[in-house]
């Protein structure tokens, strides 16, 4: 207190108890003080107020050992902020493509192999190499005349011939009927119609690279068992799987390709995608003559 104040308390007697009170009143202040800065939540722990890091309001900050690398080269501030927590890996399902490796597929194949065609359709029925038998409803083995000359081999089945266990049964398997009637053919009398994939991928989403792998055995011993003079191959998935090589439609289309051990084999748009886009059915029209003119050629 100043010099002047002291006098006057002095004067009046007040001294002895105007210093207790002012003692008292810095007291409670302090008090006050050290009170707010308990209850105040640290600036480090302020995730509501901090775009760059998550609130984890009832997670204490983890302790960070004073040997790490951390504890070296952050600050103390940096270490005491709570890390966000890493969700531990998916295990993979009984049945999934995950565990698709632990199969023995060359045994698989070659067993696959030697089946004769009653047995493959019991085969294919109960197969659960892939994680697509866990979605599907039925298994689509195929449509068609099993001595057939001609065959036609699409990519995967959609959600109808999941229901009937048939392919090509929607508005692209119309299609595709009418483009064989085009040139004289049909599934009733002369043609075989089946699938890289047997199952239907959900969403009807692109078949994965192992799902192909893993059903592709069925589709080889079919071939073998029907012996078809030609195939005609609809679609990406289709065209690669059968020829073994990379590329788009365009590219694979227009021309005879002959694979060692396989019947020649042309390729052509899928129906579902001439639906979408109508002017490219002339460019089916082109390869259903050349599939024709190259059968009647091996005559």
């Amino acid at each position: 207190m100043d010099a002047r104040r002291a006098l006057i308390l002095q004067e009046l007697d007040l001294t002895p108890l105007w210093t207790r009170r002012e003692l008292l009143a810095e007291a409670a202040l302090q008090a006050e003080q050290t009170t707010v800065q308990s209850d105040s939540p640290a600036p480090v722990n302020a995730f509501p107020d901090s775009p760059e890091a998550p609130s984890f309001p009832d997670r204490p900050a983890p302790q960070v050992p004073a040997d790490t690398p951390d504890s070296r080269s952050n600050p103390p501030a940096a270490r005491s902020r709570p890390a966000i927590a890493i969700q531990p890996t998916r295990q993979p399902q009984q049945g999934s493509i995950e565990q698709a490796p632990q199969i023995d597929r060359q045994a698989r194949a070659a067993r696959i192999a030697t089946l004769e065609w009653d047995a493959l359709q019991t085969e294919v029925a109960a197969c659960q190499a892939c994680g697509l038998c866990k979605s599907r409803t039925r298994t689509v083995f195929g449509v068609g005349v099993p001595q057939a000359d001609w065959m036609v081999v699409g990519e995967a089945p959609g959600a109808e011939e999941d229901r009937q266990g048939q392919p090509f049964v929607g508005q692209a398997g119309k299609l595709l009927d009418s483009m064989l009637a085009s040139v004289g053919r049909s599934r009733q009398e002369n043609v075989f119609i089946a699938n890289v994939l047997k199952c239907r991928p959900p969403q009807n989403r692109n078949p994965q690279p192992d799902e192909v792998a893993l059903c592709l055995p069925f589709l080889r011993r079919q071939i073998e068992l029907i012996q078809p003079k030609l195939i005609f191959a609809v679609g990406r998935f289709a065209a690669q799987a059968l020829l073994g090589q990379d590329g788009p439609i365009s590219a694979l289309r227009s021309r005879v390709h002959t694979p060692p051990n396989s019947a020649p084999v042309v390729v052509s748009y899928h129906p579902a995608y001439l639906l979408r886009n109508p002017p490219d059915k002339i460019k089916s029209w082109a390869d259903l003559l050349l599939a024709k003119q190259t059968l009647e050629s091996q005559h």
